[in-house]
Formats: structure tokens, sequence, C-alpha cells
């Protein structure tokens, strides 16, 4: 069975099994999961039927299923397919190919500019200030700015505390930040249909997790009612945290 094994077969399962981990990955964030596993376990199903017992009226049934089901898989998981292609062709895939092939030391780029974000969550807080801020990945957020009011202001702590003062016009919205700059404000951030997000987090807290699936952004949102901290990054919410814990959270790679 195996003698005609060799190094192409090896590169090809080792491809496809890199490819459902990332594919599980990416319906694990958007909590669907349990679909993606029950399709999984149909293919195993058909496989068996069709190619190893050699069924062929139940075989042929699966078939037609498996013939329609490109279609079916389209649709249910459009938004992870959407993201799959985005990250593919984003920067951060480039990098992951280049050093793949040309390794080289990692130089630490200078994120002093997070300190005065920080800083303002920090007080906001005390203040039970509430604040949604989406710091850009390598995906672009351009789409959701235009949802809002360019700034293209430097970053300051006042700045952004002034920004969501309750009686400002932006401070219901989300702010973005892109590389040094507060690029936009009163933004509107998709919302995350995840059954398992808390039922008493409100919609700052739903849209925060939401661009967080969407996209690489790093989400920081400060409760309003609370006061409280948290942190939403590739579809995981970590809440009530400590500035301490969120310089930590920001400052990683």
């Amino acid at each position: 069975m195996f003698s005609h094994f060799g190094i192409k077969d090896f590169i090809d399962v080792v491809l496809v099994a890199l490819l459902l981990y990332y594919l599980f990955r990416l319906v694990k964030i958007s909590g669907m999961r349990p679909l993606f596993l029950g399709i999984l376990v149909f293919m195993v199903i058909w496989i068996l039927v069709s190619r190893v017992f050699n069924m062929v009226l139940l075989g042929s049934i699966l078939d037609q299923f498996v013939s329609v089901g490109l279609f079916l898989l389209v649709i249910l998981f459009q938004d992870e397919i959407r993201r799959f292609l985005m990250s593919l062709g984003s920067k951060k895939g480039w990098n992951f190919i280049t050093k793949l092939f040309f390794p080289s030391d990692k130089q630490k780029n200078d994120k002093s500019y997070l300190t005065p974000i920080v800083l303002a969550c920090m007080n906001m807080s005390r203040t039970n200030t509430g604040a949604l801020i989406a710091i850009q990945g390598d995906l672009h957020l351009g789409l959701y700015e235009q949802t809002g009011e360019i700034v293209n202001a430097d970053i300051s702590s006042r700045l952004i505390e002034n920004i969501f003062f309750k009686n400002s016009p932006l401070h219901d919205g989300a702010m973005i930040v892109v590389g040094k700059k507060i690029k936009a404000a009163g933004c509107i951030l998709p919302i995350s249909q995840n059954p398992n997000i808390p039922t008493h987090l409100g919609l700052r807290h739903r849209a925060g997790l939401g661009i967080s699936q969407e996209t690489d952004a790093k989400v920081i949102i400060v409760s309003e009612e609370r006061g409280k901290i948290s942190f939403a990054s590739q579809g995981r919410l970590k809440m009530n945290i400590s500035p301490e814990d969120l310089q930590r959270l920001l400052f990683e790679e």
C-alpha cells in the first residue's frame, strides 16, 4: 500500500493537514466548529463508502451531496473563505512565505506609540468612559475607516480621551489606529454572531470581537458600565484585564 509513497506524497499530506488546520482555526473563531467537524465526518464516511467498501447505491447517493457540496460550502463559509483569501494576500502571508524560504533574524518594531493608548485606556477605565479602539495589523481596515470621520492625527492620550468623552459626537463609534496615527473615529465595526458571547456584554464588546474575527486587528474595549478593560484578538476576548496586561498584549508580536 505504501510501496509508492514518496517525498511528493509526504509533502501533499503535510500541505493538506496544514490547510485543514488553518481552516479549523478560522471556523473555531467564528463559532462554527461543530458544523466544520460535521462536514469532516461526512467526508470520511463518503470516502469509506465510495472508495473503500465500494457500496454502489449508498455511494451514488452521497456522490450527489458531494457534487453540490462546493456551492453549499461557499454559502455557509463565505466569511471564513473571504478571511482566508485576505490573509493569504496580506503582507503577513507574504512575510511567512519569505521567511520560509529566506529565514532572517527577527527585528523588533518600535511600539512606543502604543504607550499613550494604554495610558488613555487606564484613565477612561477610572472614569467609566466607554471606548472601542481597533489597532490595524497586516489586514487593512480601510473599509471600516470610511464609515467614520477621518482624523489622521498623531496618537496622544488626551486626544483619545477627548474623542471618547461622553459629549463628543464620535464617542459612540470605534477608533481605528493605523501605524502611529489615529486614522479615523466614530467608525462602525461588524457585530460578532458568536453564540458563546456572555449575554451581559453590549454592542461595544460584540463589535470589538467581530472585527477581531474578520481581521487580525488588536482591539481594546473599555466598558462604560463597569469601567473594565477588555482585549480582543483573533476572535478571542480577554475580559477584566489590568493596564499592565493590556500593554503586554499590545506589545506582543
